[in-house]
């Protein structure tokens, strides 16, 4: 071998060396990292607990976590304990439940005599998520109800339709706690009909309407006419715990249905006054009317009628309503005294009464 391909090949060997040292540190066969610590795949716990008391039933609902607390996904249903807390004990397990991640959990239980009586008092419910070897991250958020005797159920509640709106009563109880009645739409219009930018803000399905004093009567004005409501009702006290106000309701009363048919006419119109016009010019006698305008939402206008002394009232406006309260009597003869009536119509053909009268005559020429 010549002298110049000893030396190429003494390069050629130092350099091997060098690329072996770098492909092995891209495949990371250099310096081992630090290990990683095992998953221990504890579900992570629940945020958003809510219980609700109705007479002596409690209903919790909340929703399942996505992952475990190394931010992997759960993937597999977790052991669902659920416990309640009165006071400072111990947690009582009330129930062990199989659920899935991400689903919305529910869990309803009727109280216990003990805790269904007496005062009320603070009672906490909690759910705790475990994993297949029965470990968990924790209780969760705690949701707060009373137990303690519950108040008494609402009974005979009954509805009725009226030009203000729709009037409840129920049986009246010697306590002091509020009324909370619940109303429900039933059949809402398609929210397409609500469409446009001037279009009404839809009516809402479900409604509280809370009564502070228990009267044994309440007035929703609210309602819509043409639509169909349900109402029930519970009586509900409001306790202070720990500087929070915490609500204990009665059981739910009996539904009572009622469609709010409009069946009234508007009011009557006040005010009517009349002012002769003598002949003039030309021009023939008149006697000008002018009322206070009727403020219903519905009002169609106003129907005009006229009499002479013991005569029969004579509808003299026309078939169709006057829209404005106001009305010029070109038909009358100079020297006779007429008298005068208006009434009120709406869209839908309800006519009031007719208005206190008002007499005029007109001047002879």
């Amino acid at each position: 071998m010549s002298l110049p391909d000893k030396l190429h090949l003494r390069a050629r060997l130092r350099v091997i060396p060098l690329v072996l040292c770098v492909a092995f540190a891209l495949a990371g066969c250099g310096t081992p990292g630090a290990p990683l610590p095992p998953s221990l795949n504890l579900p992570e716990p629940v945020t958003n607990l809510a219980a609700v008391r109705a007479g002596d039933k409690v209903t919790l609902t909340w929703t399942m976590p996505r992952r475990n607390t190394d931010k992997m996904i759960l993937k597999s249903p977790l052991a669902v304990r659920v416990c309640r807390r009165e006071g400072t004990g111990a947690c009582e397990t009330a129930a062990n439940l199989t659920m899935a991640p991400m689903a919305l959990g529910t869990f309803a239980e009727t109280l216990p005599a003990g805790l269904a009586s007496g005062t009320p008092r603070a009672l906490s419910y909690f759910v705790e998520l475990k994993n297949h070897n029965g470990r968990s991250a924790g209780l969760s958020n705690a949701a707060v109800v009373l137990a303690g005797q519950a108040p008494t159920p609402v009974a005979d509640l009954n509805a009725e339709v009226r030009k203000d709106g729709i009037v409840l009563r129920w049986k009246a109880g010697d306590s002091q706690e509020a009324i909370r009645l619940v109303r429900t739409l039933e059949n809402p219009p398609p929210a397409k009909s609500r469409q446009g930018p001037l279009a009404a803000p839809p009516e809402a399905v479900h409604l509280n309407l809370d009564v502070a004093t228990d009267e044994g009567k309440a007035l929703d004005e609210s309602i819509v006419f043409g639509h169909t409501y349900e109402y029930r009702a519970q009586r509900v006290a409001r306790v202070e715990v720990d500087g929070n106000t915490v609500e204990l309701a009665g059981d739910v009363s009996a539904p009572v249905r009622i469609e709010a048919v409009d069946v009234f006419p508007p009011a009557v119109p006040a005010g009517l006054a009349a002012v002769a016009n003598p002949a003039a010019n030309g021009e023939p006698a008149s006697i000008d009317l002018s009322w206070q305008p009727d403020t219903e939402p519905d009002l169609a206008g106003y129907f005009i009628y006229r009499r002479e002394a013991e005569t029969p009232w004579r509808r003299i406006s026309g078939a169709q309503p006057v829209p404005a309260p106001a009305y010029r009597d070109a038909g009358v003869l100079p020297g006779h005294t007429y008298v005068y009536g208006v009434s009120a119509v709406d869209q839908k053909g309800h006519e009031s009464g007719r208005s206190p009268d008002a007499e005029e005559t007109v001047p002879r020429q």
